[in-house]
């Protein structure tokens, strides 16, 4: 990876169609890696396409190509607004291994860390054992997991839940 041609940055709504073009992608190309269906997104309305970038998205941008994903959800309540998952990740499959995940992730931990969140927490496919791997190499642990958490193909697949500390 040619670090020069690499930037990331946290979009806005005028970068929608970026947004739509990675996400889909992340979507169409490993199905069964997230909870949310290529189907549900590609049908969403522009409006709300531009409503999901209210929170904070951070795209990877390869010679102004979108390349890689993701988003930070904040707790809305009170008690709990020290907390914020980590959503939609993806690297396109030719940029895995490039250390762009942890890029993406420490960009997202970043902004968290500095809006005042100490406590970082995603779901990942217990069928996806290098993202779990990942995770744990980044100070993620498993807390517990949600037996048949979502479906896939007709298959309950387990959501292994994991959180890291960062404040």
């Amino acid at each position: 990876m040619d670090e020069n041609d690499m930037t990331i940055r946290r979009i806005e709504a005028a970068e929608v169609d970026a947004f739509r073009r990675i996400r889909l992608e992340a979507l169409q190309m490993e199905p069964a890696a997230y909870a949310s269906s290529y189907e549900d997104w590609a049908a969403l309305p522009d409006e709300e396409w531009r409503k999901r970038l209210e929170t904070p998205v951070f795209v990877a941008f390869q010679h102004g190509e979108p390349v890689g994903i993701t988003g930070l959800l904040r707790q809305r309540s009170t008690k709990m607004a020290h907390r914020a998952t980590i959503v939609m990740v993806y690297v396109r499959r030719s940029l895995r291994g490039t250390g762009l995940a942890r890029d993406l992730l420490n960009m997202a931990a970043g902004q968290a860390r500095d809006s005042g969140i100490r406590l970082l927490e995603l779901a990942v496919s217990a069928e996806n054992p290098a993202a779990i791997r990942f995770y744990e190499r980044e100070g993620f642990i498993e807390v517990g997991r949600i037996p048949g958490g979502f479906l896939h193909d007709g298959r309950e697949i387990d959501d292994v839940m994991m959180v890291r500390r960062i404040g």
